[in-house]
């Protein structure tokens, strides 16, 4: 018995020698045949478009910027995309790249965290300041909320400033004003303050 069974496995290695090198040669055929009902022109021209379409306008995703201001403050912005812009062009006039879909991010050293979102903004080829446009939000940790079309904020210290009229929201209030202004108080270095200019009108509802 020994015999036969060991006469038997001979035979099925001997068998899964020949079978599976065919088995293999099968399903090899069987991936052409199926890859010639795929259609590679299809897909061409949708790279075709991307890559001219990188050529001719370079940008980078989801870029991020981190800093430290020089009173310490933390500043982090990221955008959707962003592009170097092009010389010679009116945007690009003391700009050094634009960015679309902006959030700001800025910390200072008392704790207290701004946020601030837009549209688009250009950063100047120095980068010391950024120009957020497109509407702008800024949530202060002070509990205001502020809304312009645009504002300007420096890299190298504490200083965010509206370019155009701005209505404040915050606990009660309601200010409108031609300027606003987040800085470093002078009088106390570790103090920031929100300061509107220029006709400015509140609004007090006191909580019922």
């Amino acid at each position: 018995m020994a015999r036969g069974a060991g006469d038997g496995w001979t035979r099925l290695v001997r068998f899964l020698r020949i079978a599976l090198p065919l088995l293999a040669l099968a399903l090899l055929s069987t991936v052409f045949l199926v890859a010639r009902h795929l259609n590679p022109d299809d897909a061409l021209p949708y790279s075709e478009v991307d890559i001219a379409d990188r050529l001719r306008e370079p940008r980078m995703t989801n870029p991020v910027y981190t800093g430290t201001t020089g009173d310490g403050a933390d500043l982090r912005v990221t955008a959707a995309t962003a592009t170097p812009e092009k010389p010679g062009t009116e945007a690009a006039a003391g700009t050094g790249a634009a960015a679309r879909t902006v959030q700001g991010i800025l910390t200072t050293p008392d704790g207290v965290q701004t946020d601030l979102r837009s549209l688009a903004a250009q950063m100047d080829a120095t980068g010391d300041t950024v120009t957020f446009t497109g509407g702008v939000d800024l949530d202060n940790g002070a509990g205001y909320r502020v809304q312009t079309d645009s504002m300007v904020a420096r890299m190298d210290q504490t200083m965010v400033r509206s370019l155009a009229p701005v209505t404040a929201t915050g606990p009660g209030t309601r200010i409108t004003a031609l300027e606003m202004v987040l800085t470093q108080d002078m009088t106390r270095p570790d103090s920031y303050v929100l300061v509107f200019t220029g006709q400015v009108k509140l609004v007090y509802d006191p909580p019922k």
